[in-house]
């Protein structure tokens, strides 16, 4: 294995041409065969940001992103080819496709949205209390050829619920995380860490298991972010369903205020 890459390194390495920005990709971001799709999803957000977004006001923010992962991305460059559909008043509505080697390997949505007034009145979920806090919490050490590569990258802290591959019973799992030596602007951290938790059902297998999630919606909200570099985010997640090798599960993500940063839901497939 290389030399780990932050992803602000990889960021910094990035190319244009024309609507296409290209990004490469390191073993240490892989997930099994393929990249970890958060890494994905937030490159497509900044090449969205660079061939589109460039005039947009500052108070434009990513509203939700819906992705479908086609086939896998591994070393070497990644494209992603963007397009706008439609710029509204308020609303943006922009494609990404992402390929590798003239192969497509995923298809992005992305709705940018700017705050306007309204009689609708202000409504946010609470974050549920948790006592145990990050110091407490039990690490997920990152455990090379065990542990996905990307790992290496976050600092997880088990708070409830149990970790994966466990052979424990439970749906839910709650997560304190980080991004270890890295400083990212917080609209690409909320995508990367939206997704990097695993499925609370893997706790449930007594072994390791591959897993990889087909398809992705993002929802985030509204508010202004302005959490410390190196803060402990929480992730909630929730195995809504399971049947046939596909789960159905759900992500609720939290700033380090305890604002809600996103809500994701995810049908991921498990060869269990």
């Amino acid at each position: 294995m290389t030399a780990p890459h932050t992803f602000s390194q990889l960021l910094a390495r990035r190319s244009r041409s024309a609507g296409t920005v290209s990004f490469p990709v390191t073993d240490d971001w892989l997930q099994g065969r393929t990249t970890f799709g958060g890494f994905i999803a937030a490159c497509a957000v900044q090449a969205m940001r660079d061939v589109a977004g460039a005039d947009w006001p500052a108070q434009v923010q990513l509203t939700a992103l819906q992705t479908s992962f086609v086939g896998p991305v591994g070393l070497g460059m990644m494209d992603v080819a963007v397009q706008v559909l439609r710029e509204g008043r308020h609303l943006r509505q922009v494609q990404a496709h992402v390929s590798q080697a003239g192969q497509t390997a995923a298809v992005l949505l992305a709705v940018f949205g700017a705050g306007r007034e309204t009689v609708v009145p202000h409504h946010a979920p609470v974050q549920p209390t948790l006592s145990i806090t990050p110091a407490d919490a039990r690490p997920l050490p990152f455990v090379p050829g065990v542990t996905p590569n990307f790992t290496q990258h976050l600092d997880f802290r088990w708070a409830e619920g149990h970790l994966p591959y466990s052979g424990q019973p439970g749906w839910q799992v709650k997560v304190h995380a980080r991004l270890r030596d890295d400083s990212l602007d917080e609209e690409l951290l909320t995508v990367l860490l939206a997704d990097a938790a695993p499925p609370a059902v893997l706790g449930q297998l007594a072994t390791p298991a591959p897993s990889s999630s087909v398809s992705w919606a993002l929802e985030l909200a509204p508010l202004t972010r302005t959490a410390a570099p190196g803060a402990w985010w929480r992730i909630d997640k929730d195995t809504r369903a399971a049947a046939a090798g596909h789960v159905n599960d759900g992500t609720t993500l939290w700033t380090p205020s305890g604002q809600l940063a996103a809500f994701g839901h995810q049908v991921v497939a498990v060869y269990a």
